[in-house]
């Protein structure tokens, strides 16, 4: 799969006082807020990458080498919207697929693009690398307090992890072995989406 980030999210999904009160951190103590600061998106990718979605609204582009059959499914779940698909001829010359053409399933999750009923997809030739590039927006919404209870939990979960052990090992009855956080992988299980 071919992706790429077009306008990142606004905002993350945990403002700096939930962290803080997660961690039993007192707001006026601020020695450690730049540090906080930095575990947010770290935690908030590492579980982004562990359910193959992404949080907070965000734009994306997926390239694709051709066209597919009847029904596409789109990466990353929660799909908002597609704002375009525009495909390239051999001579490198870009046109916008109607969006009269196909249909976007955004109720389904993930979502969905399907060839309208009695269309067909553009006959031109295609350019030999990354001919269609499709432009759409997914996320499940602005703010944090889109995302459900169990996703934001477990980003909470992983922060303190990383706010407790500045190591990415712990030494365990004399041996090495790597610290798993096996409740917040039982919080985020449930939303993960397998095909990727």
């Amino acid at each position: 799969m071919k992706v790429k980030l077009k306008t990142a999210p606004a905002k993350m999904p945990l403002e700096l006082n939930e962290v803080k009160d997660h961690l039993n951190i007192e707001l006026d103590f601020t020695d450690d807020d730049d540090y906080l600061k930095t575990l947010v998106p770290t935690a908030t990718q590492t579980v982004e990458q562990f359910l193959h979605r992404r949080l907070i609204t965000q734009t994306w582009y997926q390239y694709l080498d051709g066209w597919w059959y009847n029904s596409l499914t789109m990466p990353f779940g929660r799909l908002q919207g597609v704002t375009s698909i525009k495909y390239k001829d051999t001579d490198g010359t870009d046109s916008t697929w109607d969006s009269a053409n196909y249909i976007v399933e955004a109720n389904s999750d993930p979502g969905e693009i399907v060839l309208g009923y009695e269309k067909t997809f553009p006959t031109t030739t295609l350019y030999p690398s990354n001919p269609i590039t499709i432009e759409f927006v997914c996320g499940y919404g602005t703010d944090g307090t889109d995302i459900e209870a169990n996703i934001k939990h477990a980003i909470k979960l992983i922060i303190s992890d990383l706010y407790e052990n500045r190591e990415t090992q712990v030494i365990a009855g004399g041996s090495t072995s790597l610290y798993e956080l096996p409740t917040a992988m039982n919080l985020l299980t449930p939303f993960k989406i397998d095909w990727f």
